[in-house]
Order: structure tokens, then C-alpha cells, then sequence
């Protein structure tokens, strides 16, 4: 999916939705249908030196509700058990990682960044691990379906979804 270019409405609205002032956001990574900032691409360094490796932070009150409901039902551990239960899983999850890291290399090179402290880690637990749906999630609606796996699983097995807007409710 593209990125689309940060606007100072979008920053106030990002930080309406996280309760405190956005940071280092480099692009609106997903909207959601009705417009408003849903993930947010962020730089992989913070401007105060801070190493950040969640490029794609999801930021919608909705959908961050959601994902923490669906992380405390138990399916992080079942997606874990699946990494090693299907190997084809696990390499489409690894393919996720590197895409992921791609990404923010791309961020970092083209804002004049060395971020050497986050030099292979991605987030969420890729490629070994299911950790955070949240970032999981924000990465798959970055990137768009079939890109991550587990991202993608977890988006279906949501209460929100991109295609309905919830922003009024929160």
C-alpha cells in the first residue's frame, strides 16, 4: 500500500487518538475509509536519538481496542504454536520480517539515518515469535494483504475493520 504524505491535520489527529502529541511521524502508513490516520509510519530514529523500531505504529482508537481484546483471547499463543506447527506459515512469516526491515531501511536511508542498535529487528516478535498484534497488525495494513501472515490472520479474526469506520465512537 503507499504511503501518503503527513498533514498537520493528520498530526493532530494522531495525537488525539494516542492522548499525547505524535513523535517523528515520516507518512500515514493506512486511513482508515473515511480518511483519518489508522497506522502511522514513523522514523526509525525519534528526534530526541531514540532508537524506534516499530515503523508502523497503529494508532486508531478503534482498531488499538480491538487488537488488545483479540491479544488478551489467547490467539497470540495458538499463532506461536502454528509458526512451528507450519512450516510454510514460518517462512512467510520470516518473508515478513525482512519486508518489514526493507521498509524501514528505505525511511532511514532516505531520511539520512544509521540506526545500527535496530539493525535486524523488526517488531511484533518476527520472525520467530507472535509478541504484539498491534504491530503486527499495523504492518499488515501497511503493507497490504499477503505480506504478513500473522497480520493478516489476526486483522480477519478482529472485532474492527479497516473498512468500516468506528471514529466517531472514539
Amino acid at each position: 500500500m503507499p504511503l501518503t504524505p503527513v498533514t498537520e491535520a493528520d498530526i493532530a489527529e494522531v495525537s488525539r487518538q494516542l492522548g499525547r502529541p505524535a513523535r517523528d511521524i515520516v507518512a500515514i502508513a493506512a486511513r482508515c475509509v473515511c480518511g483519518k490516520p489508522t497506522v502511522v509510519h514513523t522514523a526509525p530514529r525519534l528526534s530526541d536519538g531514540t532508537p524506534f523500531p516499530t515503523t508502523y505504529y497503529l494508532t486508531h482508537r478503534g482498531a488499538t481496542a480491538a487488537v488488545s481484546t483479540l491479544e488478551a483471547s489467547g490467539l497470540m499463543a495458538e499463532l506461536q504454536a502454528r509458526l512451528g506447527e507450519e512450516p510454510e506459515l514460518a517462512e512467510a512469516y520470516q518473508k515478513a520480517h525482512e519486508s518489514f526491515i526493507a521498509d524501514r531501511d528505505r525511511t532511514a536511508k532516505k531520511l539520512g539515518l544509521d540506526v545500527p542498535e535496530i539493525s535486524g529487528i523488526s517488531a511484533g516478535g518476527m520472525p520467530t515469535r507472535v509478541k504484539c498484534l498491534h504491530a503486527l497488525i499495523g504492518h499488515a495494513l501497511a503493507a497490504g494483504p499477503g505480506v504478513n501472515p500473522i497480520g493478516d490472520i489476526a486483522l480477519e479474526a478482529c472485532s474492527w475493520s479497516p473498512y468500516k469506520c468506528v471514529c466517531e465512537s472514539y
